[in-house]
């Protein structure tokens, strides 16, 4: 049931990533990134990727954060969500 939940926040989470994507005033390699960064999730969704990949993904996730975090405020908050999410999920 945990498990159930947490997916069911992350596609949430997801949800409101994308709103924000698609709203925001960024130059074409940060979109991209982000965009990058919902394909990963969204395969995670669908069980792909061991141990080295859930490395990635989180590693990814920091480091849109650490780049984000000053101009864009709200997607920095989603981005600090997904992690929580993920680490509930045990990744």
């Amino acid at each position: 049931m945990e498990s159930e939940m947490s997916e069911k926040d992350l596609l949430e989470t997801l949800e409101q990533l994308r709103a924000q994507v698609a709203a925001l005033e960024a130059d074409e390699t940060s979109r991209a990134r982000l965009e990058s960064l919902i394909g990963t999730l969204e395969q995670r969704l669908q069980g792909a990727g061991g141990e080295e990949h859930h490395m990635h993904l989180v590693a990814e996730l920091k480091e849109a954060i650490s780049h984000f975090e000053v101009e864009h405020p709200r997607l920095t908050g989603i981005l600090n969500d997904l992690m929580v999410t993920l680490s509930n999920m045990g990744i």
